[in-house]
Formats: C-alpha cells, structure tokens, sequence
C-alpha cells in the first residue's frame, strides 16, 4: 500500500507516473483491467477517467454499457476518497448505487468527481467520533461535447479496520 502511495504522489505532478498508477492499478484491481479505464487527471480533489469506446464497453446497441458506466463511476469515486484517506485505517465498502442514464455513450467518455476539502474534514471528523460513516457522493459521465451522459449516486460505507468483524 506504501508504494501505490508514493507512486499516487508522484502521478498528481508526472505524466509518466500517472501511466505506472494506471498500470499498478489494472493489476491491483483486476475486474476492470478488462475495460481499460484509465486515469486522465488526478489531483488531491480531483479525478477524471477515461471510459475507451471499446468493444468490450459496448452493449447490443453500439453505446457504452450501463455497467461500465457504473463500474467506472465507483471506480473514480472509490479511488480518490480512498486515496484521500488512509487505506490502513480505513474500509471503504460500497453499499448502494442509484443511476440514472441520460444518455447513450458513442464514443470516449470522461467520468469527472470532486471531492472538496471541506468535505473530506467532515468526514474525518464524523470518522473520529463514531469509526464508521455512511457518506453519499454523485458522479457525473460526459462526452466530448459536454453532454450528460449517466448520474451515479453513491452511499458508501466507511469503518475503522479495528471495527470490522473477521
């Protein structure tokens, strides 16, 4: 975990960082090597990856599929609020997803998620005084012209690893 860590500090400042995080992460995190999601930008509030219009990313009707639009939702999501928190501290579990698709993907499309300062205080604080939360995030997919393409809200489920059963 050290080492994705330092490899993440060096990617929010390289370009070739960025390219090894995104290689360390198709091995660390199997399931959606498949996909080729990759990581276009990323800083300590900010993360946008890319969703390749691929064959194994499309459904019968030539558009991106509804699952990889919610699998690279939570991806992007689950990334940076876990990057942001200590994963040796912290379990992050996603409990519920809601999507709503506005419109069909034909072509490359860009998840985009924020996650504030303020936010991520209140969270460490909630953190602090209970060892688990329940937080709610929304992340937005567009094309190239801007268009909204799917909103995915989020719940997930953060813990203290001490306070998770075995």
């Amino acid at each position: 975990m050290k080492q994705l860590e330092h490899i993440l500090n060096k990617a929010y400042k390289n370009n070739f960082w960025l390219w090894i995080l995104n290689k360390a992460l198709n091995r660390i995190i199997p399931f959606n090597a498949p996909h080729k999601f990759y990581i276009d930008k990323i800083d300590l509030n900010n993360i946008q990856v890319n969703i390749p219009y691929i064959r194994k990313n499309l459904n019968h009707l030539k558009g991106v599929h509804a699952c990889a639009l919610a699998t690279a939702s939570e991806y992007a999501c689950g990334f940076l609020l876990i990057s942001r928190l200590s994963p040796s501290n912290y379990r992050l579990i996603m409990r519920n997803m809601h999507v709503d698709y506005v419109k069909q993907g034909k072509e490359n499309l860009k998840v985009k998620f924020n996650l504030s300062e303020d936010r991520l205080l209140e969270i460490k604080r909630r953190l602090e005084v209970s060892q688990q939360s329940l937080e709610i995030f929304e992340v937005e997919i567009r094309n190239a012209k801007g268009d909204l393409i799917s909103i995915a809200k989020l719940e997930w489920q953060l813990k203290e690893w001490k306070m998770v059963n075995n």
